[in-house]
């Protein structure tokens, strides 16, 4: 399964910048195997002194996108479970700004934040490698929206190329 099996119909149109950044020949393991190593040799590539660098007073540190693409990773493995076991609750938002504050993620060591990111991976990518394809096509309701399970998994995909070449452009 890769990212041109998607339809328009699974996702928010708000998240077709993140899709549109996913690899069109990856599968979507490849892609998350792929995306992991590619994320922990860009954050331990940034010099020591850029970590907790701003590139304007209301921006977030680099220390604090790694926590974001982190926590951002948790919700949407969430959604993605909750979708592909057929449950048809709506899932809330959530505020994206409202967990920096208190993740603290300036006071961790950039090793501690990689952890988080790489456990954080291999349960999503252990959870992928045992949903049936039939079950990553389920669409449920995420923040108002039409989510399929596998949207929710290409939108991860997406989101940390994204959040990379800002890093690139705004902070390097």
């Amino acid at each position: 399964m890769n990212v041109t099996d998607l339809n328009d119909l699974e996702y928010n149109p708000y998240y077709k910048t993140y899709i549109g950044k996913v690899a069109t020949h990856n599968t979507l393991i490849k892609g998350f195997i792929d995306g992991e190593i590619d994320v922990v040799k860009f954050f331990k590539s940034i010099p020591k002194e850029k970590l907790e660098y701003r590139y304007a007073p209301d921006k977030w540190t680099i220390k604090e996108v790694l926590q974001h693409i982190i926590d951002t990773e948790r919700v949407f493995m969430y959604r993605c479970f909750r979708i592909a076991r057929h449950d048809v609750t709506p899932l809330v938002g959530f505020e994206q700004d409202d967990y920096i504050q208190p993740s603290h993620a300036n006071k961790k060591s950039l090793n501690d934040l990689l952890e988080a990111y790489q456990v954080t991976r291999r349960s999503f990518i252990v959870l992928l490698k045992n949903l049936s394809d039939n079950d990553l096509n389920v669409v449920g309701n995420a923040n108002g929206s039409a989510l399929s399970a596998r949207a929710a998994a290409f939108i991860i995909l997406g989101h940390e190329i994204h959040h990379i070449e800002v890093i690139k452009n705004r902070y390097l």
